[in-house]
Parts: structure tokens; C-alpha cells; sequence
């Protein structure tokens, strides 16, 4: 399975956030993590509107990570963003003509709900702990603990 680069975005936003106690800009985010601006913008957004971001208006704002947002689950974070995508598309342009009997499909669902539950006990937290906090911490232009 793959993510849909949102939410690769999204992660490592999360990630980056929950190392860091002062805001962030978007400028800084794009800069730190190799993402464009506009695209990371709208990004920021949507996790905002999710309640995992705590923005900041005006001159000096950014964002931050919100605070319950440490402890949310990544496998639920992960259903959410990507949305209720199967891993094949049997109802596309043209359908599949074996979608009337054909196994895989269903094979797929519950190879694709794995996933999730393998990312289930993790939280946000946890993918911003050592080793990698070390490797988040220097990003940008943040170089203390």
C-alpha cells in the first residue's frame, strides 16, 4: 500500500511539530521538510480543521502542534486522511468484469485494515521520539532541546 503524498506531508508535519514547543511558519515548515509552500499550506489546513494544529495569526504566528494531537493514533490519522480509498478500484472506467466473483478485492479490504491496525498503537508522539527526534530537532532553524 501506498500514501497518498498529503499524508506523508501530514505526517511529517505532526512529526516536526511535536518536537518543538514555539510556532512554526509555513515557510519554515516547506524549507524544513523539502515540501512546496502551497502545498504545505493547504496541508497545515486541513490538520487544523482536524484539531491536531493550533494556529497563530498575524506577524510572529504559525502553528503548533495542538495539544491532545501527541497522542492521537497514527493508524486512525492515517484512515482519516487517506479516506475510504480501497487499494484497487473495481468500479472504475471501464469496471472490472470479474468483480462479480472475484476474491482479491476482499483480500485486499482486510490486507489494507492490517495496515491501519499495525499503525494503530502507534501515536504521534512516538514517531517523534529518539532516534528520529534528534534527526527533527535539526531541521530548520531550531537547534536546541
Amino acid at each position: 500500500m501506498r500514501l497518498n503524498r498529503s499524508t506523508d506531508i501530514s505526517l511529517r508535519i505532526l512529526m516536526l511539530a511535536a518536537t518543538r514547543d514555539d510556532l512554526l511558519t509555513i515557510d519554515e515548515l516547506a524549507d524544513s521538510l523539502a515540501v512546496p509552500r502551497s502545498h504545505l499550506a493547504k496541508v497545515v489546513q486541513r490538520l487544523q480543521h482536524r484539531g491536531l494544529l493550533d494556529t497563530v495569526r498575524g506577524r510572529g504566528g504559525g502553528v503548533r502542534l495542538a495539544a491532545a494531537a501527541a497522542d492521537a493514533p497514527v493508524g486512525r490519522l492515517v484512515r482519516d486522511l487517506e479516506g475510504e480509498t480501497e487499494v484497487v478500484d473495481c468500479q472504475g472506467e471501464p469496471a472490472c468484469p470479474l468483480s462479480g466473483g472475484c476474491r482479491l478485492r476482499g483480500a485486499l479490504r482486510v490486507a489494507q485494515e492490517a495496515f491501519y491496525a499495525s499503525l494503530d498503537p502507534l501515536t504521534i508522539g512516538d514517531l517523534a521520539a529518539p532516534p528520529v527526534r534528534q534527526t527533527l530537532l535539526t531541521l530548520g532553524r531550531y537547534r536546541g532541546d
